[in-house]
């Protein structure tokens, strides 16, 4: 049975505008579910968010970066996802263990295996039962992300750090994420998001009624 969803993908895919849409389809047939993310998806993950934010153009170290992101995943997957999962709930989470891999296994250089293993310590073991990629070219979505920006100057986030990346990190990530569906098929659905955000919704909605409706 599926119980756990994650929203995955490369920055300017849409994901967390789809994880709404998905969001508002289950509620309207009536499914119980919670919608997360990671960072900060309890109050001490926005506390380790707005840290992530706040160090603004000061570099921060590799080892650094990831525990942080571990440290707001145990406590995420220990207050919020497993609870929501016991219950019956179903649960759509922006993010999970795939981002760790990708950002700082592909992108950042760090040993994949030993990733995997810290993955799987801070999640409990936890994964995923169905998890989307929003795929489309890295041009795309840097251009998607320079026009939130535009229009939203006085927002920012943690994943604006890895927009400032240059061009050949972010083709890194996306390599990365589609390595990682190819190694789980079963689990992955890999979406054309380079699409409408209209056409993106309807493939989802498909999707879910198919897998969890």
């Amino acid at each position: 049975m599926i119980r756990f969803v994650t929203f995955e993908g490369g920055d300017g895919t849409g994901k967390s505008t789809q994880i709404q849409a998905a969001e508002k389809y289950l509620r309207e047939r009536n499914r119980d579910c919670v919608v997360t993310r990671e960072p900060g998806g309890t109050a001490l993950g926005q506390l380790i968010r707005k840290v992530l934010v706040e160090v603004g153009d000061n570099e921060i170290a590799p080892a650094t970066e990831l525990f942080l992101y571990l440290a707001d995943r145990a406590q995420h997957v220990n207050q919020i996802v497993r609870p929501a999962i016991d219950a019956g709930k179903i649960v759509l989470c922006d993010r999970f263990t795939d981002s760790t891999l990708v950002y700082q296994g592909y992108g950042r250089g760090i040993e994949l295996d030993w990733l995997r293993r810290l993955n799987d310590t801070a999640s409990e073991g936890l994964r995923p039962d169905l998890t989307f990629l929003f795929d489309c070219p890295v041009d795309v979505g840097r251009a998607r992300t320079a026009l939130r920006q535009a229009q939203a100057a006085a927002h920012r986030s943690p994943e604006d750090r890895f927009e400032r990346e240059e061009i050949q990190f972010h083709e890194k990530v996306r390599r990365g994420f589609l390595e990682i569906a190819r190694w789980e098929p079963e689990r992955f659905r890999i979406v054309d998001a380079a699409r409408s955000v209209s056409d993106v919704t309807e493939e989802i909605c498909k999707i879910l009624e198919r897998e969890l409706l």
